[in-house]
């Protein structure tokens, strides 16, 4: 088998299948344009596996690139368009990628990005390379892409996604969410994102379409777009649906295409849930949890049970064991609590160059996933936290996705983070930073107050902050890292700075 044909070999010639910008690209032009970037790659006469970066925004040529380097058999390497030239330089050299496809608006942004790696921008598309398509076959367990974790709890990792992997939980996802031929995504996730990675897969499987929108610092943006285009698809990470729903115009726009809603990328609190199905009752909401390690997709809740099982992350996908394990690694007992494992054809075989870290994650058990959870009589699944994100306060493992979920019952906050902090007395005190919506007037005081009318004594925040914006990694996740660096800076000048 070989990836690119699996995902790009339905789409009928004259469907659109991405729409930039003003352009839209038909299914046609999109082989084309892959077997255009191949003629150009081909001429580098690489040895089959070898790494191959793309780089850029959200694109045609974007796309184009990550199919054409898996039709040779070579390797895709997705990187974050967000780093600057010191980070791009790692990740090439942590996978010794051979050469890179580089978007000609991020060369303008970073020119250096060419000077230690044979690059090739999309002016191929216009160059009049000769196409090159060859009739491949490639081993269903060789790498088709490395994909960098996110970071949020260590350095990022380059995880090997193979050919299987990427089949699997492609035909997977699309089973459950029922998409269809029919179907128009909004994209705002980057490709390079394992989640973003997945709109793309799933969405040219079915022969669909995919509009995309690299404009999200700009949220009323998207809420426009998303209708104008008569999307029926639209997915994001809980950044995006706090901004989504109380700073743009999105729940009051009537969307009448939009029929599948997608939230993953850590825990959206119920409230935001609540008001997510009250705002778009039409669409099916699929609460979904995942992880780069799994390709993308390892569990979700069925839309039918959200009011039922309300912040439950639901059971494994089609093809994936989901086990909730104790320090004993025997699965608890309902109510009982322990780590999340995971078990399926679509788990990564390991990490990229990291024989250490592939055998702590990946365990016998299962992937070892890091998240913290509870299981109910039914088999539901619960996050309580992530393991390196409790805060451990006065003697108490405090759930900083519950100090987060009880400040964002207020209506004027758009989004909320909490992290510990060493403390003399308590051993970490909690820090709870907010952002507020737009022409909304609140104090530091009235969240901590909501804060202690639903919250324990312990886990009530022993400081508020107020942020105009929250850090956002390039996947458009908090960034607890880059918190906890503000919180110490903070204490630093306090110190400096008595009274």
């Amino acid at each position: 088998m070989n990836i690119c044909d699996f995902l790009s070999n339905t789409g009928a010639a004259d469907d659109v299948a991405i729409v930039d910008g003003q352009r839209h690209h038909t299914y046609a032009e999109l082989r084309a344009a892959a077997a255009t970037v191949a003629g150009s790659v081909s001429a580098l006469q690489l040895a089959p596996g070898s790494r191959i970066a793309i780089l850029g925004p959200n694109s045609f040529f974007w796309v184009a690139s990550y199919l054409a380097i898996m039709k040779l058999g070579m390797v895709a390497v997705p990187l974050s368009d967000k780093g600057t030239s010191a980070d791009v330089r790692r990740s090439i050299s942590a996978v010794d990628c051979s050469a890179a496809l580089v978007d000609r608006r991020h060369l303008r942004h970073d020119p250096a990005a060419a000077d230690f790696v044979t690059v090739i921008t999309d002016d191929v598309l216009d160059s009049g390379q000769d196409p090159y398509w060859p009739e491949t076959t490639t081993e269903a367990g060789s790498d088709a892409v490395l994909l960098f974790t996110s970071g949020t709890t260590g350095a990022p990792k380059a995880v090997r996604v193979t050919h299987r992997n990427i089949a699997a939980n492609t035909e997977s996802i699309i089973s459950y969410l029922g998409l269809e031929r029919t179907d128009r995504a909004l994209v705002i996730l980057p490709f390079f994102y394992c989640y973003g990675a997945s709109l793309l897969h799933t969405h040219l499987r079915v022969g669909a379409t995919l509009v995309l929108c690299n404009s999200f610092a700009f949220p009323e943006t998207t809420a426009k777009l998303l209708e104008e285009q008569e999307c029926t698809v639209f997915a994001g990470v809980p950044s995006s649906f706090q901004l989504m729903l109380r700073a743009t115009s999105f729940a009051q726009r009537a969307t009448p295409s939009l029929r599948i809603i997608q939230q993953a990328g850590g825990k959206l609190p119920p409230v935001m849930i609540e008001e997510l199905l009250a705002a778009k009752p039409h669409a099916a909401l699929f609460v979904m949890y995942g992880q780069t390690e799994a390709t993308a997709r390892l569990s979700y809740l069925p839309p039918a049970m959200l009011t039922e099982k309300l912040g439950s992350i639901g059971k494994g996908i089609p093809g994936v064991e989901l086990r909730v394990l104790g320090h004993d690694l025997e699965p608890v007992p309902a109510g009982g609590k322990g780590e999340i494992y995971a078990r399926g054809p679509s788990i990564s075989p390991g990490y990229y160059g990291e024989p250490e870290g592939t055998s702590d994650k990946f365990t016998p058990h299962g992937l070892r996933t890091g998240d913290v959870a509870v299981v109910d009589e039914d088999g539901y699944v619960f996050i309580v936290d992530r393991r390196d994100d409790f805060i451990k306060s006065w003697g108490y493992r405090v759930s900083s996705q519950e100090v987060e979920a009880a400040a964002l019952r207020m209506p004027q906050l758009v989004s909320a983070a909490a992290i510990g902090v060493p403390d003399d007395v308590a051993g970490e005190a909690i820090v709870l930073f907010v952002t507020v919506a737009p022409d909304s007037a609140i104090t530091t005081d009235a969240v901590a107050a909501a804060c202690r009318r639903s919250l324990p004594k312990h886990m009530v925040p022993k400081q508020v902050v107020v942020l105009d914006g929250m850090p956002l990694n390039a996947s458009g996740k908090i960034a607890k890292t880059r918190l906890r660096d503000l919180a110490a800076a903070r204490a630093s000048s306090a110190l400096a700075h008595p009274g």
